[in-house]
């Protein structure tokens, strides 16, 4: 990275932010605020409680907490930044430190798109083939299957990272988003960019349709299924997938809008980007736990035992 930087006659980019305007931008630092607090403090108490709770021991809810760790991690790649900046003036980033956050944006984002096709992977089996869940999915499989998210991820990001690093930056150095990405970087450099620009899109464009083909299939499955349940378990089935469903629409959606086209930018893709690095992991607790009474439970014996504590 150094190297590169030294290639280049761009030391630092420029950050337009979410808004200009000085008034919108107060009430967006106290919004965001607000929102980031909830997405910590929601998604941890997930992870506690599932920690916590004997009940809470299967595999749905080992992946749910791995999820709730990744939503923190996601947010807090871009939500810190964007609430200095709009504190500030002047909004810049290094060329090392804006490689690194596209890195590492990619590196977990793509880890959640992997991990949400693991769950839909997960419901699955357990509700297809309810007598095998226990063997097919054991806590060997599902340390692997994390594992392996986490790898994808990587992979991912570092293909991008390398598209991005080689590019010659030369002169503009004003990106128009509140973070560094792929297609804003692309973008400013100063020479032909368009075999980099479809590598760039073809390595998201390829992840996101597979993860979102898996998704489709297995929820397919899940359908067809359900027709020779009973109605109670029809029901309790369908609560399940819907909150997990809900979850991928709101992150799939956004992710297919920005990454699964050439690489151009757009007015709307910083709203876009505000909704699936903030908006759907400040959501995520809260649409999960929406119609899971196990959880409830757990968080109530959890609060219980925290209040007897404070007696003593």
């Amino acid at each position: 990275m150094v190297s590169m930087e030294s290639k280049n006659n761009v030391t630092e980019f420029i950050l337009r932010g979410l808004t200009q305007d000085k008034t919108i931008a107060k009430v967006c630092v106290s919004l965001f605020l607000v929102f980031y607090a909830t997405i910590i403090l929601g998604n941890l108490l997930i992870i506690i409680t599932i920690k916590t709770s004997e009940q809470l021991d299967s595999p749905m809810y080992f992946f749910w907490s791995y999820l709730s760790f990744v939503d923190i991690s996601y947010s807090t790649v871009t939500a810190p930044k964007l609430i200095y900046d709009l504190l500030v003036e002047k909004k810049t980033i290094s060329f090392v430190g804006c490689i690194a956050q596209m890195f590492v944006g990619h590196f977990i984002g793509c880890t959640e798109i992997f991990l949400l096709t693991v769950m839909a992977y997960d419901r699955c089996i357990a509700i297809c083939k309810p007598l095998h869940y226990t063997n097919t999915v054991n806590k060997h499989v599902c340390g692997c299957l994390v594992a392996a998210s986490w790898v994808g991820g990587f992979v991912h990001s570092l293909v991008q990272t390398l598209l991005a690093v080689q590019l010659p930056f030369c002169g503009p150095n004003e990106i128009d988003h509140y973070f560094c990405d792929a297609h804003p970087l692309v973008k400013l450099a100063c020479t032909d960019t368009y075999i980099i620009g479809v590598s760039v899109a073809a390595n998201s464009g390829v992840v996101s349709l597979s993860c979102f083909v898996v998704l489709v299939v297995s929820y397919g499955v899940i359908l067809v299924s359900l027709r020779t349940r009973s109605s109670e378990g029809r029901l309790k089935a369908f609560y399940t997938c819907t909150s997990h469903i809900t979850v991928v629409g709101l992150f799939f959606g956004p992710c297919i809008f920005i990454y699964m086209r050439p690489s151009t930018t757009t007015s709307a893709d910083k709203m876009v980007s505000v909704f699936y690095t903030i908006i759907t992991p400040m959501l995520n607790p809260f649409i999960y736990t929406f119609r899971n009474e196990e959880v409830k439970n757990a968080m109530k014996k959890l609060w219980s035992r925290k209040v007897k504590r404070s007696e003593k």
